[in-house]
Order: C-alpha cells, then structure tokens, then sequence
C-alpha cells in the first residue's frame, strides 16, 4: 500500500471552511487598515540573506529558512572545508537567498529601492506567509501569515496613538477581549544605564522579554549567565515588577531614570501616547517587562493578548527610527504593527466568534431535474449572480436526496426548485433550509429574500 503523502512540520493545509473563515480575518484587518489611508503592497518570499542576516538579532538569524544555490551549490567548497563541517561558513557559500523571516526588514528593504516613488509619510499594510525555523507547538508554526501595518517618514507619536487605535477597532470587530501592552525600548535602555549595565541591553530585553514563558527565577538564571553581577540582578527587580496604575508607573520609573537622559526620553514619549489614547477611551497597560526580542525597536513597543483563551502574543509592533540605515538611507523613521494572522484563526475557533455568513460560500442551490428544466434555470441563474448573489446549479440531475444533502454538506441556505408546475408559473420554489418553509416566487422576490 503507498504511503499516504505529508507536509512539513509547522505548517498546515485550510480547505474552503478555513480559507472562509481566513479571508474573514483579511477582509476585516483590510478594511480597518484603509479607514486609516494605509496603502496595500506585496514582497518576494525570497530575499537576499544579505538583506536578512543581522536584522533580528543572534536568535533570529538562528531561525531564518536558507535557499541552497542553484545548480551545483557544492562547486566552490573544497574537501577540507567539508570535512570541517563549519556550517556558518558553509551556508555563506551555498546560500545567497532565504525565505522572509517577518515582513519589517523586506518592507525597509522596499522604502529604500523605492524612495522616489513613495510620497512620505508612506503607510503601508501587507498580508503575506513568513518563516521561521522554529520548533512548530501550539500556536506556533514554521509557516504562517503576518498582517503589517506601518508608517515611515514621520518621528510624530500621533502613530503610534492611530495604530493603537487600529488594533482596538480589529479585535472590537472580531468581538475578541485582548490586553494591549505598551512599553519603550527607551526605557529598557536607561534602566540598563541605570543598574550599571549598558553594554548588556540585548541580553536584557531578550531575558525579560521571556518573563511569562519562564518566570522571574529563570529570567535571573538567564541575566546571570549572560554576565549580570548580582548586585545588577538585585536592582532590575523592583524595576520589572513595577505595579499601579499607568501614571503611577511612569511618575515611579522617571524618578528611578532621573540620572538617564534616554530613559526620561521614553517615559516622555509614552506618556504622551497613553494621554491622548485614554483621551480616546482606548484603554493600554504600560508593562516595563514587555521587550519584544526584535534588535531593531528603538522606541515605543506594543504586544497584544487575547484574554479568554491561552495564546500567545497575537499581535505586536513597535518603532523603529533607522531601520533603513541598514540600507543605505539613514534617519528614515517608522513606526508599525503586526497581527499574528494563525493566532487570531486560533483564538476565533477557540471562542467561536466567527459571524455565519463570514463561512457561508454559496447562498442558493438550483435542483437539477434534468435538461429542459436547466435551461430555465441558467437564465435564471445569470440574472441572480449578477445581483451579487452567490449560486450553483447542481451539474448533475441525480437523485432528489443526494442533492439535498449537498447543499446540507455545505450548508447552503437556501435551495430553489424548478419542475414543471414552476416553469409554467415563471416562477421557482424557493426553501428555506433551516426552517423548511417554502414558498414559490418570481425571480424578483426570490432576490429580495435572499437579499435580507
């Protein structure tokens, strides 16, 4: 017997039912996007490593999917280096492309191509798969879809306030309770300054950024071993541990980074973002322990939670004031967010919050009695599609109960019939599938019912 055939680990296949309900989170992201001016653009799955490699910092690049050369990848590698198995070098000899590790660093990689095209502020959304060379477990996969939104070419903080409205209005939309959380890589740096361990912000945020994952007694182990003295350690926890209310916070962290001009810089900027979003009843938690691992945030940095279902992060962004240095355009600021597109699939199953006909494909099913009775349908039909209005005929005039259950099967609503009584008539019989009235109509009345 042939082996049954598989995919990769971490990804997944979504028949019509799923890629419904996909589309209903596109089509809603989509639409608060362009409430907001945001402009739609598209990437190549494949960039150059070149263009990859050192944007995500010592974890990411571990994560990043590469391309084997074309053709004789193995002609420029000679024995020894093969028997010195170095793979760092060798996948820099073999490997000049990879798979897109998140959609930030190739958007950067587009502002700067297209720097004369683009009228600044530019603010873009994209919908595409990513990759990473994770562990795939729950909620987490090799390959999965990002829903960006950004802005670059303005420093103002006004949006990080529009994009933090626009995660609210998404997940108010899909009826889903979230907490959002704020903080300011700012304000990790200067609390570095402060306990005297500048030199070691990565290995901080990166440590603190684990805290829910693997608790504050592994989060230490982990500073420890990253060369934090004890007396450091000491310091940071009354700082990560911080409670209150927003104000209370930020008036106890700017005390704490008096000595710390970029510290008192961040505390500054989120003050001013949590003003005016409480201003607009959009209610943020500032957390000082949220650091989103990503090396290239450099001020304000978002994360969001769904409350009634275990999930990870759903969505995050942050700002980034020179991502595009890395590309030969230095200065350049932007701002953005992503929803994590197969956490929210997740969380919307797990709490089953999809709107009925957000997966209803076809809304009507012709009965095919046979081919005189399909040729006073077709008309029909064409006149019904052309009203916006999804239908099928059955290609096949089979047996009553087989066509019934295929509308079932596909839980179409509604099911017209046409038979001899009906055609004299020009009219059809229109029943309803979950209530089993029917009623016969001319094609006029059926639209309008269909319509409601």
């Amino acid at each position: 017997m042939a082996q049954k055939p598989s995919i990769p680990k971490g990804t997944r296949d979504f028949g019509p039912v799923e890629m419904a309900k996909r589309n209903y989170i596109f089509n809603t992201i989509r639409s608060v996007y362009e409430l907001y001016g945001f402009q739609q653009i598209e990437t190549p799955a494949q960039e150059t490593l070149a263009t990859l490699m050192g944007k995500y910092g010592e974890e990411g690049d571990k994560l990043l999917f590469k391309i084997l050369n074309s053709g004789d990848y193995l002609n420029k590698i000679d024995d020894q280096e093969l028997t010195e198995r170095n793979t760092l070098r060798l996948a820099s000899k073999i490997c000049e492309k990879g798979l897109r590790y998140d959609l930030t660093v190739p958007f950067a990689r587009y502002v700067v191509m297209h720097r004369e095209e683009l009228q600044l502020p530019f603010k873009r959304y994209q919908v595409q798969p990513v990759w990473r060379a994770d562990r795939p477990q729950k909620g987490r996969y090799r390959e999965f879809y990002q829903f960006d939104g950004d802005v670059v070419g303005s420093d103002s903080l006004l949006n990080e306030v529009e994009l933090m409205q626009i995660v609210d209005t998404v997940f108010t939309r899909f009826g889903v309770r979230v907490q959002i959380k704020i903080n300011n890589r700012k304000i990790l740096t200067g609390i570095s300054e402060v306990i005297g361990a500048a030199d070691k912000i990565v290995d901080i945020t990166v440590a603190i950024d684990k805290l829910d994952k693997i608790g504050i007694d592994n989060v230490n182990a982990e500073l420890r071993e990253d060369g934090l003295t004890d007396e450091q350690i000491e310091k940071l926890q009354p700082i990560i541990m911080l409670e209150g209310t927003n104000d209370e916070k930020l008036d106890i962290i700017a005390e704490v980074l008096k000595n710390s001009e970029t510290g008192l810089k961040g505390v500054e900027e989120t003050r001013y973002i949590l003003g005016f979003l409480k201003a607009l009843n959009n209610e943020i938690q500032l957390d000082l322990t949220l650091a989103r691992g990503l090396s290239y945030y450099t001020g304000a940095i978002f994360e969001v939670k769904a409350l009634d279902t275990p999930m990870g992060s759903i969505s995050g962004g942050g700002r980034y004031d020179n991502l595009t240095g890395i590309f030969g355009m230095p200065g350049l600021s932007g701002v953005g967010i992503s929803f994590g597109v197969d956490r929210i699939y997740d969380v919307l199953n797990a709490l089953d919050l999809y709107p009925r006909d957000s997966v209803t494909t076809t809304q009507l099913l012709f009965i095919n009695f046979g081919e005189q009775e399909t040729a006073y349908c077709l008309p029909l039909l064409k006149e019904i599609r052309a009203k916006g209005i999804r239908a099928e005929l059955y290609p096949d005039a089979a047996k009553m109960k087989k066509q019934m259950s295929y509308a079932n099967a596909k839980q179409i609503p509604f099911v017209a019939l046409a038979g001899e009584t009906e055609m004299a008539a020009g009219k059809v019989t229109l029943k309803n599938m979950e209530t089993g009235d029917q009623e016969m109509v001319d094609v006029n009345e059926l639209i309008g019912l269909i319509s409601k």
